[in-house]
């Protein structure tokens, strides 16, 4: 019998809690170690596995076969990324779509010269969706892409209100225009702007006696996240947004609108559409499956940085060759 891949996770947030929770799913993985910057003894995993402070991550690492990275994008992943990969096998989560192609090329530099696999961006998007957009880049080469988010929790939108002055707490929502979707599933190929393809409405808790309206107005033209956007604001109590928007929710369609035919006379259209009941339960999940994929990679000597466009698929799952042709080819 193989013996099981050893994994650690390093970062203990919902993405971290999301991997242990995945782990009981996985029966050829197992959980070696939780690594993080706080005090260990003030964390309390679901499991009875072990916490380290990060200081101690070389001390295990010839205990560990992959390493999955649930810090996030913004500042943690940049720097952690490049520097872990000189000494583990990786997977991370970086979902900074503008940069990722520099965050490869930082992370590729470190495991080539330290002989180890690391796989950046793994989740729904990028990830899962990455991989729906150029299967119909592939199968319908002559069309348009399009991808719409939610309806779901932004978490990096709910954090920026959240930094506004006078509010206590937020949540948002980024929602799909139902017309504008309805547009692409008809075939109409519609150049669409981030207004029209998407709505995001906002749930904030105020502190006492904040200026709601200066609120409302910092929310609504802040550049990148909500000016480009029909935005709504709604003022609630602390006590309603832990009853009506405590999970985090999300999910999304890809599709690809493109034609056949000696004379492009046949329209086709590919969907693909994620529900997700909790955004980093399903994340982490991805991340388990990819993390076995590296480690299979890492023993074929298949080094560098790749990304999902890079593995097998046969590779994610615990299942051999003759039961995948068996049963879900």
């Amino acid at each position: 019998m193989n013996q099981p891949i050893r994994l650690a996770i390093l970062g203990y947030g919902n993405l971290g809690r999301g991997v242990e929770a995945a782990m009981s799913y996985n029966p050829d993985v197992e959980l070696e170690a939780i690594f993080t910057r706080r005090a260990p003894e003030t964390l309390h995993p679901m499991t009875n596995v072990p916490v380290y402070h990060v200081d101690d991550l070389l001390k295990l690492k010839d205990s560990i076969d992959v390493l999955i990275l649930c810090g996030g994008s913004a500042t943690d992943l940049p720097v952690q990324s490049p520097e872990c990969a000189k000494y583990f096998n990786i997977v991370d989560s970086f979902d900074n779509h503008s940069k990722i192609p520099e965050h490869f090329d930082a992370v590729d530099a470190a495991a080539r010269t330290a002989g180890k696999t690391a796989m950046i961006s793994a989740g729904w998007d990028p990830g899962m969706f990455s991989l729906q957009r150029l299967l119909g880049n592939c199968i319908l080469p002559e069309g348009h892409d399009y991808t719409f988010w939610g309806k779901g929790v932004s978490q990096g939108h709910s954090d920026a209100i959240r930094r506004i002055a006078g509010v206590k707490d937020a949540k948002q929502y980024t929602i799909p225009v139902e017309a504008a979707l309805e547009r692409v599933r008809a075939g109409e190929n519609p150049e669409l702007t981030a207004r029209e393809k998407h709505l995001r409405e906002c749930f904030v808790v105020a502190e006492e006696g904040a200026d709601l309206a200066r609120i409302e107005r910092e929310i609504k033209t802040m550049p990148a996240y909500f000016e480009p956007y029909d935005t709504t604001v709604h003022f609630i109590t602390e006590e309603e947004l832990k009853r009506d928007h405590s999970g985090i929710p999300h999910g999304g369609f890809v599709l690809r609108s493109g034609v056949t035919g000696l004379q492009g006379e046949t329209k086709q259209m590919i969907e693909y559409r994620l529900t997700l009941g909790s955004n980093p339960e399903f994340t982490a999940s991805v991340l388990v499956a990819c993390a076995r994929a590296v480690a299979r990679m890492a023993r074929e000597g298949m080094h560098g940085c790749k990304t999902i466009f890079d593995v097998p698929p046969a590779y994610l799952s615990p299942k051999d060759d003759a039961e995948l042709r068996k049963n879900l080819l």
